[in-house]
C-alpha cells in the first residue's frame, strides 16, 4: 500500500510520534509511506513547495522525533478545502468546495489510503473525503479534548502539565504583590483545559465556555477571600468564556478559516479590578500551550494511536477514528466522531469536585 499522512490545524504535542508510530508499522508491512505538506496543501497547491509538497517519511526521516514538540510534515489551520476562500473577478471572496480536486491528486498519486490526523475540522474533512471514496483513516488530535468519541486526545494532557505549572508559579508571585491574577488558556467552545487546570493548580475561579458567567458572582468569591485573610485569588479562564447575555470575545473571523478568539482575559481583569478594587494583572499562555515536549502520557497515546491507525488499514477499515476506549484502543465511525462538539457536561465529577472544593464558576 502507498499511504498519505496529513497533519492539520493547530499543533499538538504528540504528532511527530503519531508520524513515527505509523511509518514504522507501515514499513514493517512493506509499505509505502508519504507527507502531505501542511494539511493538504502539499497536494493542492505542490508549486508552492518547489514541486515538494510530498514528503517521503522513510525509517531516516521518523528517526529520533517522539519528543520532539510540532510537526514534521507542516500543518496549517487556514484553507479548509471544503470551504475554500476563492476571491472572485469583482473583488468578493466565496467558499468553494474543493474536496473533488482533493480526491484526484490523491489518486493521480497513486495512494491507496489516506491517514488525518487532526481535530474536529480536520476529521470533518475527512470524513468528507471517505463519503467520496477516498480510503480514511482518523487520528484524534487538539489539545481542548472535545472530540466525541475518545476519553482523551493526545496533546490534552501537556497542555494541562504545562498550564499547572503556571499556575503554581502565580501562587507566588500573587500572594506577594495581594493582587488577582487572571490566567487566560485555550478552549475555543469546550473548558476541558481550564477546569482541569483550575482543579490541579487550586485556583479561586474557573471560567469556560459550558457556563455564562457573572463576573460580580466571581467578585464576591474574591472578597470573600479577601474578608478570611486570603489577600490573593488567582481566576483562570478559557479563551471562549462569554459573560451572561453577552457573547465570546472573537479577534477576527476569515472565510476558510475558524474564528479566532482573544482578550477575554484583559477584559476579565479590568471588570474585576473594577468590581474589587484589588490590583489585578492577567496571563495569556495561548500557544505555549501548544509548544513544548508532549509529556509521557501523550507520547504513549500518540504511538498507540499511530501503530493502531495502521492496524485498522491492514483489517481493511475505512472512515474510522483511532479512540481511547481505557485500556484499549478502538475504532469508531467518523460520521460519530464529528457529529458533535465534547464539551464539558455539567454535573460530571470534575465539575462537582470543583464545586465541593469551593471554586466558583461565575454562576
Amino acid at each position: 500500500m502507498k499511504i498519505a499522512i496529513s497533519t492539520g490545524g493547530g499543533d499538538a504535542p504528540g504528532l511527530n510520534a503519531v508520524i513515527r508510530a505509523a511509518v514504522l508499522a507501515a514499513l514493517l508491512r512493506g509499505w509505502e509511506v508519504w507527507g502531505i505538506r501542511e494539511g493538504f496543501d502539499g497536494l493542492l497547491f505542490p508549486e508552492r513547495y518547489e514541486g515538494e509538497g510530498l514528503v517521503p517519511l522513510t525509517r531516516e526521516r521518523v528517526r529520533g522525533i517522539t519528543h520532539v514538540g510540532g510537526t514534521i510534515i507542516g500543518t496549517t489551520n487556514r484553507g479548509n478545502p471544503m470551504k475554500y476562500p476563492t476571491r472572485q473577478a469583482d473583488g468578493t471572496v466565496v467558499e468553494v468546495d474543493r474536496t473533488d480536486e482533493l480526491v484526484t491528486a490523491l489518486r493521480t498519486n497513486g495512494f491507496d489510503a489516506l491517514i488525518s490526523i487532526g481535530g474536529d475540522g480536520s476529521l470533518t474533512i475527512a470524513n468528507h473525503l471517505a463519503k467520496k471514496g477516498v480510503r480514511v483513516i482518523g487520528v484524534p488530535k487538539t489539545i481542548d479534548n472535545d472530540l466525541e468519541g475518545t476519553v482523551i486526545t493526545f496533546g490534552f494532557d501537556t497542555a494541562v502539565s504545562f498550564a499547572t505549572e503556571c499556575v503554581d508559579r502565580l501562587h507566588s508571585t500573587a500572594a506577594a504583590h495581594r493582587r488577582v491574577m487572571v490566567v487566560e488558556v485555550m478552549g475555543r467552545y469546550a473548558g476541558w483545559i481550564a477546569l482541569n487546570t483550575g482543579i490541579s493548580g487550586t485556583v479561586d475561579a474557573i471560567l469556560i465556555p459550558e457556563i455564562p458567567y457573572d463576573l460580580q458572582k466571581v467578585a464576591e468569591k474574591i472578597l470573600e477571600r479577601e474578608r478570611s485573610g486570603r489577600h490573593f485569588s488567582i481566576v483562570i479562564v478559557a479563551e471562549g468564556a462569554k459573560p451572561k447575555g453577552g457573547e465570546i470575545s472573537v479577534v477576527s473571523k476569515e472565510a476558510g478559516r475558524a474564528e479566532r478568539l482573544g482578550g477575554v482575559g484583559e477584559k476579565i481583569a479590568a471588570e474585576l479590578q473594577e468590581l474589587t478594587g484589588k490590583e489585578t494583572r492577567v496571563v495569556v499562555l495561548g500557544h505555549l500551550l501548544r509548544g513544548g515536549t508532549p509529556t509521557t502520557f501523550d507520547r504513549l497515546i500518540a504511538l498507540r494511536f499511530g501503530a493502531a491507525a495502521i492496524r485498522a488499514l491492514a483489517d481493511g477499515h475505512s472512515g474510522i477514528m483511532v479512540a481511547l476506549d481505557p485500556p484499549t484502543v478502538r475504532t469508531v465511525p467518523l460520521e460519530d466522531a464529528t457529529r458533535r462538539m465534547k464539551s464539558v457536561p455539567l454535573d460530571c465529577d470534575s465539575m462537582m469536585t470543583a464545586r465541593e472544593l469551593g471554586i466558583s464558576f461565575g454562576d
